[in-house]
This record gives C-alpha cells, structure tokens and sequence, in this order.
C-alpha cells in the first residue's frame, strides 16, 4: 500500500506539471509576436482629406487693356507664381501666336484659325485660344529663359474636383477653360478654318463656332462649398460655387494646363 500511495503521488504531480505546460502554451500562442519600433503595424484610420486649400502666390491683373486677353492673364497669372519675371504685354507682344478672323467683302464668310492651333484676333482685339496653343506659347517663352519645367496639357477629362487632389493641394496652380462670371455659354460666331498647326483639332475648311463668355483663369483653391480662380475680369480672386464651376468647365472641353 506505502509502494501505490507513493506512485499515485508521483503521477498526480506528474500530471500537474503537464497542465502547467500545456496552460502556458496556450497562452503565449494566444499572445501577438513581440515587435520592434520599425515593425509596428500601419494605422489603420484613412488620412482625411483637407476640407480648403489655397496658393497664396497665385495673383490677378485687372483685363483693362489687354481686352481679349483672359488666356494671357492667366498664364502670366501661373508663371509669375512660379517665379518668373514675366508681363502680359511681353507674353502678348512676344509669344503670342495669333491669326486675324477675316470676312469675305462678297459673301460675308468668316476665315480665321482653330483656336487650338493660334489666337484668333490679337489680346488687344479678338476672340481667344485654346489650351494647346497656350501650353505652346509658354514653353516658347520658358525655353527662351532656359527654364527646365515645361507647361503640359492635361489630356485627361479630368474634374475640377480632381485637379485639386493632383495639383491645388500640392500647390500647383492649373489654367482651366470655364466662362465669364460662369454665365451659360453659347454658339455666338464662326468661321471657316484656314490654319491649323500640329496641335489643330479640325482641318481646313471646317467650320469652327465660338463659345461666347469663353474664359481663361487660375484655378488656385477650394472650400467645401467653392472653387478659387485667378481671374482677369475683376482683377483678384473669384470664387465660384463647385458644381456650377465644374459644369462650365466641362462645357468648355475640360481644358487644363499644369508647368511642371
């Protein structure tokens, strides 16, 4: 009896020791795998996006004596926010690719460029350009001043919205296409195409139709409830409401440039 008792006990602790063991296992399988400082997990929580955003660099010219030059203004607008010693009579005078609108004395047919490829009329006189021969016109004058950024065309149908996330909030001003005040724009005069260059988008002999209130500004900003333009027709910042700027945006052909 004295020999069993003893096993017994022998067993019993044996088999205390196993719980032991197992219990401890268990828990530290239990526990997340120690890490160091480098090894901590990413956040989980999505970064919120800011509700406003402004360049401060970005400023405006009253449209006093260039009288069809928002498309100057607002490029000049951008490089003098970048830093460059540029005006709009030497943007105008100088870089500035414009092609006369004529009318036939006999049959009142109108004859000038597509917009895409020259300014129709003069800054001083005339109806405006498109954004591929802007873009065009200031790589002209950023490579006379050795510059080694470059003014781009934003090909993409891009949203007001999303120039913001891209450009604006890393303070990249964007020349954009919209209209006057943001008035509803409409087929007012056209003409027969007689020059096109490699930017063109018609031929010669189509009939190109200009928007009335075709306007040129700095898209510089935002708020949760509008859009920050540079622009010409007051001389200082406008603001508009975001879905209204974003319809005479689109209305406009979705036309942005960057410098970059």
């Amino acid at each position: 009896m004295r020999f069993n008792n003893t096993f017994k006990i022998i067993l019993l602790s044996a088999a205390v020791v196993l719980l032991l063991t197992v219990g401890a296992v268990s828990t530290a399988l239990s526990q997340p795998p120690d890490r160091s400082p480098d090894e901590a997990p990413e956040p989980t929580e999505a970064v919120s996006k800011p509700q406003s955003h402004q360049i401060p660099s970005v400023k405006a010219q009253l449209q006093d004596t260039l009288m069809a030059g928002c498309e100057t203004h607002a490029c000049v607008a951008l490089l003098q926010s970048l830093g460059y010693d540029i005006d709009i009579f030497r943007f105008a005078d100088n870089y500035l690719d414009c092609r006369p609108v004529t009318e036939d004395e006999v049959t009142g047919e109108k004859y000038g460029p597509d917009m895409n490829s020259a300014f129709a009329g003069t800054a001083y006189a005339g109806w405006g350009a498109y954004a591929p021969l802007m873009a065009k016109c200031m790589n002209h004058y950023l490579q006379d001043v050795k510059s080694s950024q470059k003014a781009y065309v934003i090909e993409e149908k891009l949203t007001l919205e999303q120039l913001c996330e891209q450009y604006i909030d890393h303070d990249i001003p964007v020349v954009i296409w919209a209209t006057s005040d943001m008035k509803e724009p409409f087929e007012h005069e056209m003409w027969k195409i007689n020059y096109v260059d490699e930017n063109a988008k018609y031929k010669i002999g189509d009939t190109f139709v200009w928007m009335i209130y075709e306007h040129c500004l700095v898209l510089c900003g935002y708020d949760k409830d509008n859009y920050y333009f540079s622009d010409s027709i007051v001389g200082d910042i406008s603001h508009f409401a975001r879905d209204l700027s974003e319809t005479r945006y689109e209305q406009l052909g979705w036309q942005a440039i960057v410098v970059k």
